[in-house]
């Protein structure tokens, strides 16, 4: 029985260059890091003035640097994404960019019930491909199945 992630017969190749992104990693972290910065602007000015006035100079500077920090890590989760050229695909997972020639890149999976999908390389290792999150369902399918057909094609003697 073949896998979700399988090619569709007569599926088409999406036209290069072409960027596939995670929906549901972005959503979340845009709406928690919106709520959060509410709910500690709200908290922070519904302290009466003694309150806040207890806090010195370096409990502010650790709660902003946290803040910082938090939305780093949001970023970084977010600007994921795989995007297939004509000569490389280029991976990008957290602060990392991966540039892979197509010859480099044996097989794409994404496992039912794993968080992300996974490129297998030619020599051997595996990198993730966090643009193609699990949890985005049919669309992280569809994703991997087009690059599996990009990878096939250029696998080929005309790709």
């Amino acid at each position: 029985m073949p896998a979700g992630s399988e090619p569709a017969p007569g599926q088409r190749l999406p036209s290069l260059p072409h960027t596939w992104r995670p929906v549901g990693v972005r959503y979340a972290v845009v709406g928690v890091g919106v709520m959060l910065f509410v709910v500690c602007a709200a908290a922070w000015f519904g302290f009466d003035d003694s309150v806040r006035d207890r806090f010195n100079w370096l409990q502010r500077v650790t709660l902003l640097v946290m803040g910082a920090a938090l939305a780093l890590c949001g970023w970084a989760l977010g600007r994921a994404r795989v995007r297939a050229e004509m000569d490389v695909l280029v991976v990008v997972n957290g602060f990392r960019t991966r540039r892979l020639a197509w010859e480099q890149v044996v097989a794409i999976h994404l496992a039912s019930g794993a968080p992300w999908a996974t490129l297998d390389l030619a020599d051997g290792t595996t990198i993730s491909a966090m643009a193609f999150q699990g949890s985005d369902g049919r669309r992280a399918r569809d994703g991997v199945r087009q690059v599996r057909a990009l990878i096939d094609r250029s696998g080929s003697p005309e790709g």
